[in-house]
C-alpha cells in the first residue's frame, strides 16, 4: 500500500508507533488487494449471469438467484473498501490475529482475511468481558473516516494481551461513539455492539423472542442486527423465497434506519409499517373515537370478517333444472352443497369461486347419460345456461373487500349479524355515514378481509392467462405443422417430429412473458417477522402479523412504558392472547445513549403515570445540563444551536408550525419513537396527550418521556409564553 491506512491525528501520535500497527498495515495491504480481485471477479461473474438466457421454471428461479447473489455481494463490497474490516480478536499468547469484517474475505490461496461478524468465530469480539474473556487475550477496534482510520482502541483481557499501553483504553471505542454527532440516518454501530446486545441478536429463531428495554438502551440496534443475522445464520429463514419482514412504528423511523440493513450486505428484508400492509393505509387517518378504537382493535372483529364471508357462501335450499342442447340436468340443494365443500382449505373467496362452479360442471355432468355427445361440447352448453349462472352469482357472488368492510359500517343488521356479541350502543358507535372514509382502526379489518376474499381480479387474469397460454400453444402448433412438413426426409423419427412431445410443447411456450398479477411483497408468508415498538400493536394489528409468519417466528422489540394506549399484561400474557404460544423473554436494562442528566429529568415524568415502569440506568454523563425556558425563545435556541455546533441534528417536539430544516425536524411527539437527536425541544410538554380522552393521563406522559429520552447530548423543555 502506498498510503498508511492509519490517518491517526497528532494528539495519538504514541498509536502511530510501528510495534502496534505494522502488522494491521501488512494484513490491510492483503484485504485491498483481495478486494480488487474479488470485485473484478464478481463484475465478470455478474455480467455472464445477465447475459444467460433466464430460461423456465427451476432454471429460471435459479439463475435469478444467482444474479441476486452476486450484485447484493458487489454492492457490499462497492459500498465500503478496507472499513469492511471492524476489528480484530487475538487469543492465547503466539496466537495470530483473527479480523473480523461486515463480510467474510479470502486471498487468492483461500487464507481468511476478514471473518464474517454472524460467524461463530467473530462472537468473541462481540461478547467477551473482562468477566467473561472467551478465551481472548485482547481486542482491538477501529473508528473509520472517509476509507481510514483515525483512532483505534485495545482492550486486554490477560497478562499477554497487548505489545504498548498506548491504545489501551477498555470500553473507549463505544463511549467515544455515544458521543458523537447524530444525522439523519442511523449510524454505525456495528462495530461497538456490546455484549449483551450480541447475546440476543444470535438467539435462536423458534418461537417469539421479546427484548424489552427502556429508552436508549440499543432495542432498534438489536432488532436490525438480528434480522441480518438470522439471514447468515438460519438457513431456515435465509433460504430462497423465505424473506424476513422488519415492522417499524412510522415513516420517519423507516427513513432513518434505511441505511442498516443494506451496510450490513443484507437486501432480503421487507421493511414497512401496519399502515403499508394495506393499500389504504396511506390515505387513512388517525381514529378520533376512543371508543371506536377499541372495538375495532380487538381480534374479535377481525374474526368477524369471516362470519361476513360466510354469509356469502350459502349454497340455494331449493333445487332447479338446468336445461342445454341435448338433456335437462336437476341441480338439488344436495348438489349445491356438495360443490361448496369442495373448496380447498386457505383459498380465498373469489379464487374459490372457479373450483365452485368447475365441481358444479362435473356434478351435473357425473349423471347424464348423453355418451354420445362430447364431454367437453355438453360441459360448454350447460356453462352457458343463463339460469345457472345467475344462481351461481347469488350463491357465491364475486366480492370486494372494501366493500364488504364498508357494508359493516353502513347496515347495522348485517354487523350485528356477523358480531353478535356487540352492544346496542357500540353498534351505534361504529355505524357511520361515509363507510368508506377509512382510519387507521379499520386497516386490520380490510387486510383480514383482503386475506379472505382475495382479489376480484384474480379470477379473471387467471382465465386471461390461461387462455393466452392455449392461444399460444395453439400458434406454436401450426409454426410446428408447418415445418414437419417442410421437412423431405423426415422418417418419423426425426427432430420435427420430436417438436410434437408434450414436455418440449410446454417448454416452448414462454409462460414468464404471459400477463400475470402483480406481486403483493408484503403479503408473505415470512419466514420471520421482527416488530420495533411492538407495545403499541392493537389485538387486531398482531393478526395481521401473525397471518403473514405462519411459523410464529417472531423478534418483538418494545417497552411497555413506551406504551401511548398503555399496556396492563405482561408481555407474555399478552403475546400468548393473540396467538403466539412459545414465547422467549429477554430485558435491556442499559440505557448507553441517553445522558444521566436527561433521564434525571424524564424518569420522574413516566413513574407518576406508570410506578413500575422499566426505567433504565444511564451510564454517562453529557455535562450539559436540561434548559428550562419560555417558548417564546424557541427560535432563538434553535439558532444558537446552529451556530455553535458544525454538525449534528436537532428536532423541535410540538410545534407543528416549526419549519424543519435539513439539520432540525420538526415533529409530533408520536412520530419521535426509535429517533435520536443531538439537541431536542420540547414546546409545551404539558400539552401533550391533549386529545386523549383516557382519563388516565398516559398518553401524555409516555409523549413526554418519549420525546425527552430523544436527546443525546442536550434537552430544551420550553413553556409559558
Amino acid at each position: 500500500m502506498t498510503t498508511s491506512v492509519f490517518d491517526l491525528p497528532d494528539r495519538l501520535a504514541a498509536k502511530r508507533d510501528p510495534v502496534l500497527v505494522a502488522a494491521d498495515e501488512r494484513h490491510f495491504a492483503a484485504i485491498e488487494a483481495a478486494l480488487e480481485r474479488q470485485t473484478s471477479e464478481l463484475s465478470d461473474q455478474l455480467d455472464a449471469a445477465l447475459r444467460t438466457a433466464g430460461g423456465l421454471g427451476q432454471s429460471a428461479v435459479e439463475r435469478d438467484l444467482e444474479v441476486r447473489r452476486l450484485g447484493s455481494r458487489l454492492r457490499a463490497l462497492r459500498r465500503f473498501g478496507l472499513d469492511l474490516c471492524l476489528g480484530r480478536i487475538v487469543g492465547e499468547a503466539g496466537a495470530d490475529p483473527v479480523y473480523i469484517g461486515r463480510l467474510s474475505l479470502t486471498d487468492s490461496e483461500g487464507r481468511r482475511l476478514l471473518v464474517d461478524w454472524r460467524a461463530p468465530a467473530a462472537e468473541p469480539f462481540f461478547a467477551a468481558t473482562h468477566a467473561r474473556p472467551l478465551g481472548l487475550a485482547s481486542r482491538r477496534r477501529y473508528r473509520w473516516k472517509r476509507g481510514r482510520i483515525n483512532d483505534y482502541w485495545d482492550e486486554v483481557f490477560g497478562p499477554d494481551g497487548g505489545e504498548s499501553s498506548a491504545a489501551l483504553d477498555d470500553q473507549s471505542a463505544f463511549i467515544a461513539s455515544l458521543g458523537s454527532s447524530r444525522s439523519s440516518k442511523m449510524r454505525d454501530v456495528l462495530g461497538t455492539i456490546q455484549a449483551d446486545q450480541d447475546a440476543i441478536i444470535r438467539a435462536g429463531s423458534h418461537g417469539a423472542l421479546v427484548v424489552d428495554g427502556g429508552p436508549g438502551t440499543g432495542k432498534t440496534v438489536v432488532a436490525l442486527h438480528r434480522a441480518a443475522y438470522l439471514l447468515y445464520a438460519d438457513a431456515r429463514i435465509a433460504r430462497p423465497g423465505q424473506n424476513v419482514l422488519f415492522v417499524g412504528p412510522h415513516q420517519p423511523y423507516l427513513a432513518y434506519v434505511a441505511d442498516v440493513l443494506p451496510s450490513l450486505g443484507e437486501d432480503g428484508v421487507q421493511t414497512c409499517t401496519v399502515r403499508d400492509l394495506v393499500p389504504e393505509g396511506s390515505a387513512a387517518v388517525v381514529e378520533s373515537d376512543d371508543a371506536v378504537a377499541r372495538i375495532k382493535a380487538s381480534a374479535a372483529m377481525v374474526r368477524a370478517v369471516e362470519r361476513a364471508v360466510r354469509y356469502y357462501e350459502q349454497p340455494p335450499a331449493a333445487g332447479m333444472t338446468v336445461e342445454n342442447d341435448w338433456v335437462d340436468l336437476w341441480l338439488g340443494p344436495e348438489h349445491w352443497a356438495e360443490a361448496f365443500e369442495a373448496v380447498e382449505p386457505g383459498v380465498p373467496h373469489n379464487e374459490a369461486r372457479d373450483q365452485v362452479w368447475e365441481e358444479l360442471l362435473s356434478i351435473l355432468l357425473r349423471d347424464t347419460a348423453e355418451e354420445d355427445v362430447p364431454e367437453s361440447l355438453l360441459r360448454r352448453s350447460i356453462a352457458r345456461n343463463d339460469d345457472l349462472r345467475a344462481a351461481f352469482a347469488r350463491a357465491w357472488p364475486l366480492l370486494d373487500p372494501a366493500g364488504v368492510v364498508a357494508d359493516l359500517w353502513s347496515v347495522p343488521a348485517y354487523l350485528a349479524k356477523c358480531a353478535p356479541w356487540l352492544a346496542p350502543d357500540e353498534l351505534a358507535a361504529l355505524h357511520r355515514s361515509d363507510p368508506r372514509a377509512w382510519t387507521d382502526a379499520d386497516l386490520p379489518l380490510l387486510d383480514a378481509a383482503r386475506s379472505r376474499i382475495g382479489d376480484p381480479e384474480a379470477s379473471r387474469r387467471r382465465r386471461q392467462r390461461a387462455a393466452a397460454i392455449v392461444a399460444e400453444r395453439e400458434q406454436r402448433n401450426r409454426v410446428v405443422d408447418e415445418l414437419i412438413a417442410a421437412e423431405v426426409h423426415d422418417d418419423g423419427e426425426g427432430v420435427m417430429t420430436m417438436l410434437r412431445v408434450d414436455d418440449l410443447q410446454n417448454t416452448l411456450v414462454d409462460e414468464d412473458a404471459l400477463p400475470a398479477a402483480d406481486t403483493d411483497l408484503l403479503a408473505g408468508p415470512f419466514a420471520h417477522v421482527v416488530v420495533d415498538e411492538a407495545q403499541e400493536l392493537t389485538d387486531a394489528e398482531w393478526q395481521m402479523l401473525l397471518a403473514r409468519c405462519p411459523s410464529r417466528s417472531f423478534t418483538i422489540v418494545g417497552d411497555r412504558a413506551q406504551a401511548r394506549r398503555g399496556v396492563a399484561e405482561s408481555w407474555r400474557e399478552r403475546l400468548e392472547r393473540v396467538g403466539l404460544g412459545s414465547v422467549t423473554e429477554a430485558s435491556l436494562t442499559v440505557n448507553y445513549r441517553t445522558p444521566a442528566e436527561v433521564m434525571a429529568e424524564a424518569e420522574p415524568v413516566i413513574r407518576r403515570a406508570l410506578p413500575d415502569a422499566n426505567v433504565p440506568a444511564a451510564i454517562r454523563r453529557s455535562g450539559v445540563p436540561v434548559i428550562h425556558d419560555s417558548v417564546s425563545r424557541l427560535t432563538a435556541i434553535v439558532d444558537d444551536w446552529l451556530a455553535t455546533n458544525a454538525d449534528g441534528v436537532a428536532c423541535v417536539i410540538g410545534d407543528p408550525s416549526f419549519p424543519g430544516t435539513a439539520r432540525v425536524r420538526s415533529l409530533a411527539p408520536e412520530l419521535t419513537k426509535g429517533l435520536e437527536f443531538d439537541l431536542v425541544v420540547l414546546v409545551a410538554p404539558e400539552s401533550f396527550g391533549d386529545g386523549d380522552t383516557d382519563g388516565d393521563g398516559i398518553g401524555g406522559a409516555v409523549d413526554r418521556y418519549v420525546a425527552m429520552t430523544r436527546a443525546t447530548r442536550q434537552l430544551v423543555i420550553l413553556t409559558g409564553p
